[in-house]
């Protein structure tokens, strides 16, 4: 027995010292040619709102050595107060000794954080990462842009207001037009939602937007959630634009909206003789829930792209709609929406589950229905006052009655890929809907497209809401 004691003694010996030996740090090197090297030498923040402050961007410092390297101090310069950093998880302004392993690397977390100031237009701001090891001093450089903004918390508008393109608007919470008040929106405003937000219009919405100058409605969340790839991709970033029942005479017009939980939703109202939503040449775009939604009210559009839905891309039940020069498509990246791109009930009798408001009246002209989904819901429209006419569809079929001069089962060749996070609308050259149009159905609403071009500068037009 006492024989076994000392073989464990020696045996817990031999493990202690391996234990040790195994801990032991690197030798560290200390020849000024030993320096380090770093995943980039200007770490970029996008657009920094004032007060606010930003998501961590990170940097990644390498020791190439053979030897570990002792960083003998890490300190901010000539920043004006603006960064600070995080290192093995505190956060500082200055870091000594700090060691990395030969071969090895460690991160660096930097934040930026700049005060309110009275510019309106977007202004630059620096500072320098000097790292001293061995003697030598390298350096990063941080860069980032301040933009102003003005936010609205809690904000109900009793009165008529209008918002200006001058600096971007954050909304925190719900944004109220109350009854009786309208809000309009000047060409270029920018309307971003922090998480919750949304927009609740019970009065009137002119969002008056115009080529080259127009209206964005989006989260707050800017930057890159993947290398080259922006926030915009995620849906579900702040809730989206709701019309009350009361609320007529809405102008959507060269607007860009995205990334929410429910885009644009009409509430029921059962009026159909007065006009409750006319969007013209728009991109509503990338929804957790519909792109649009609208329920027995009167609703058309007129060369605008609804697209990538994580359900219908349009749900209409009910309701008066012409959709001209439109593109419904989806290609949403988060799941296969169980519902149809173009979703329609309330049709007939038959399917109105005892529904008293009037059926549904729509006209599809001129208009491509394409994605990884179902074009349009099932069922006959035999009988009902639903018409697709010039109309692409990525299925089957043939025409009737309810279909006339419609495109079958052609892929209209858009320039989204969707793997790649690309998301274009636009036509390639050689889309079977390039001339496949009927220019009786080209209104003067949507004689030009988003981007200037006048349809019918070719003869026949194109399909959906690119002339090219």
């Amino acid at each position: 027995m006492k024989t076994m004691r000392i073989l464990f003694f020696f045996f817990m010996t031999f493990l202690a010292s391996a234990f040790w030996t195994g801990c032991i740090s690197d030798d560290f090197t200390d020849s000024p040619s030993d320096l380090l090297t770093f995943s980039t030498d200007t770490l970029r923040f996008d657009t920094v709102f004032t007060n606010l402050g930003t998501p961590t961007a990170r940097l990644k410092v390498f020791n190439k050595a053979s030897k570990a390297v002792n960083i003998s101090s890490i300190r901010m310069r000539n920043d004006d107060g603006i960064f600070s950093m995080n290192v093995d998880g505190v956060s500082g302004k200055v870091f000594e000794n700090v060691e990395i392993r030969a071969n090895d690397s460690i991160f660096i977390f930097v934040e930026c954080f700049i005060d309110e100031n009275s510019d309106q237009r977007p202004f630059k701001v620096e500072g320098m990462m000097d790292f001293l090891t061995n003697g030598v001093t390298q350096t990063v450089t941080l860069e980032a842009y301040g933009q102003n903004v003005k936010r609205l918390r809690g904000v109900t508008l009793d009165a008529d207001a209008t918002f200006t393109d001058e600096i971007p608007y954050i909304v925190f919470d719900t944004l109220r037009v109350a009854k009786g008040a309208t809000l309009t929106l000047n060409p270029g405003t920018r309307i971003l939602f922090h998480d919750k937000g949304m927009l609740q219009v019970d009065g009137c919405l002119l969002a008056l937007g115009q080529e080259g100058k127009m209206i964005q409605m989006k989260g707050d969340r800017l930057g890159d959630v993947l290398p080259d790839t922006g926030y915009e991709i995620l849906a579900g970033q702040w809730q989206g634009v709701r019309f009350g029942q009361e609320s007529f005479g809405n102008r959507i017009e060269y607007v860009e909206m995205q990334s929410s939980v429910q885009g644009v939703i009409v509430d029921s109202c059962g009026v159909t003789d007065r006009n409750k939503l006319t969007l013209v040449n728009s991109w509503l775009h990338n929804s957790q829930g519909n792109v649009l939604r609208s329920e027995h009210s009167w609703v058309d559009a007129y060369g605008c792209c609804f697209s990538d839905a994580g359900e219908a891309t349009v749900y209409l039940r009910g309701g008066v709609h012409d959709f001209v020069q439109c593109t419904l498509a989806n290609y949403y990246l988060f799941a296969i929406s169980p519902q149809s791109i173009l979703t329609l009930s309330h049709l007939s009798w038959e399917d109105s589950s005892g529904v008293a408001n009037p059926l549904m009246k729509a006209n599809f002209n001129n208009c491509i229905i394409y994605g990884i989904t179902s074009p349009i819901s099932p069922g006959d429209l035999e009988g009902t006052d639903v018409y697709l006419r010039n109309v692409l569809l990525g299925v089957g079929g043939s025409d009737d009655n309810n279909f006339i001069s419609c495109l079958w089962d052609e892929d209209p060749l858009f320039e989204t890929v969707r793997n790649d996070y690309y998301f274009n609308y636009r036509l390639k050259e050689d889309s079977p809907a390039i001339g496949a149009g009927n220019p009786a159905y080209v209104t003067p609403q949507c004689l030009v497209d988003m981007d200037g071009i006048n349809r019918l500068e070719w003869g026949n037009p194109a399909l959906g809401a690119y002339a090219r």
